[in-house]
C-alpha cells in the first residue's frame, strides 16, 4: 500500500513539473552585464524572456549625414536622460530609410559607457510592456525601450498598454525608462477618409475633431518629443553615397565617377534614402575592390 502511494505521489510530481514547464512564467531578470542591448521575445509556452544582443550595430552619430537637426534633438534628449535630468519619450516619424532607427542605435553606442541600455520590443508584444518596465525599474542603468516601425491596426491590445505606460496609468512613471519608437505613421493608427466626416464646425468657423480622430491623435501626443524625417534631395543623397563609399575605402576619383551609377540605383528603387545610399555603396565598393 505504501509503495503504491509513493508511486502515485511520484507520478503526480512529474505531472506538476510538466504543467509548470508549459504554463506562462513571470519575466525574470537577465544577466545585465552580458550586453548593452536586449530583445524581448515570447516563447512558445507563452512566457517572455530578455535575450542579450551579442552583436550590436556599430553605427555612430558621426556616420549619419544630412539629418543634423533631427540628430541634435535626439542626442540632446538622450544626454539629458543619461545624466538624470528630465527627458521625453520620443516618436521618430517620416520617410523610410532616412536614419530613424539608425539614430537610436547610434545614441546607444554613444552613451552606453554612461549606463545607457536598450531593450527592443516588437509591437505584437506591447501587451507585456508593463512587465518589462517593472523588471528594470530598480536598476541603476537608463533604459531605452525601443520599438521599430510602430503602428497599430484597429483593436490591437498593445495600443492601450503603450498608451497607459506613456501617460495615464495609475502607476508613476519610471525615471530610468524612456520609450523610443519609429513609425511611418505620425498618428500610429490607420486614418480613413470617412473619419473627416466626424469633424464639427462652430458658428465662428472653429474646427473640432470628432471622437475617433481624437482617439487616434491621443497616442502620438503622449510622446513628448516628435522628430520628423523627410526624403533626401538629389544632392543630399549623393553626399551620403560619397560618405559611405569613402567609409568602404573607395578612392575620391572613383567616388566622383560613381555619381551617375548612384543616381540610376536610386531611380530603380524609386527612393533617395540613406538606406538606398548605403546599399549602393556596399554594392559599388564590393565590385570596385573585386
Amino acid at each position: 500500500m505504501s509503495q503504491n502511494f509513493d508511486a502515485l505521489i511520484s507520478r503526480a510530481m512529474q505531472l506538476l513539473d510538466r504543467l509548470e514547464a508549459v504554463l506562462p512564467q513571470p519575466l525574470s531578470a537577465p544577466d545585465w552585464n552580458a550586453a548593452i542591448a536586449w530583445r524581448y521575445r515570447k516563447r512558445s509556452s507563452g512566457h517572455g524572456v530578455l535575450e542579450p544582443v551579442k552583436h550590436v550595430a556599430g553605427i555612430r552619430l558621426e556616420d549619419l549625414k544630412e539629418i543634423d537637426p533631427q540628430k541634435e534633438k535626439i542626442q540632446r534628449n538622450t544626454e539629458q536622460f543619461v545624466q538624470g535630468h528630465p527627458a521625453n519619450n520620443v516618436l521618430l516619424t517620416g520617410a523610410r530609410g532616412t536614419g530613424k532607427s539608425s539614430l537610436v542605435k547610434a545614441c546607444l553606442n554613444e552613451y552606453s559607457g554612461q549606463g545607457l541600455r536598450l531593450i527592443e520590443i516588437d509591437k505584437a508584444d506591447m501587451v507585456d510592456l508593463p512587465d518589462v518596465v517593472d523588471i528594470v525599474a530598480g536598476r541603476p542603468e537608463k533604459f531605452m525601450v525601443f520599438c521599430d516601425d510602430l503602428s497599430f491596426e484597429e483593436g490591437e491590445a498593445g495600443y492601450k498598454a503603450l498608451k497607459s505606460i506613456l501617460d495615464g496609468s495609475v502607476a508613476a512613471s519610471t525615471p530610468n525608462v524612456l520609450i523610443y519608437a519609429t513609425s511611418n505613421r505620425r498618428h500610429l493608427l490607420p486614418e480613413y477618409m470617412k473619419e473627416n466626416l466626424t469633424y464639427t464646425h462652430t458658428d465662428d468657423g472653429e474646427v473640432h475633431p470628432g471622437e475617433v480622430v481624437e482617439e487616434k491623435i491621443s497616442l502620438s501626443e503622449r510622446f513628448g518629443l516628435w522628430v520628423s524625417f523627410y526624403p533626401f534631395s538629389q544632392d543630399e543623397y549623393l553626399h551620403i553615397c560619397a560618405t559611405w563609399l569613402e567609409h568602404f575605402g573607395v578612392a575620391k576619383a572613383d567616388i566622383e565617377a560613381a555619381r551617375p551609377q548612384a543616381l540610376v540605383w536610386a531611380l530603380e528603387r524609386a527612393s533617395r534614402s540613406g538606406r538606398v545610399a548605403y546599399q549602393f555603396a556596399r554594392d559599388y565598393a564590393g565590385r570596385h575592390h573585386a
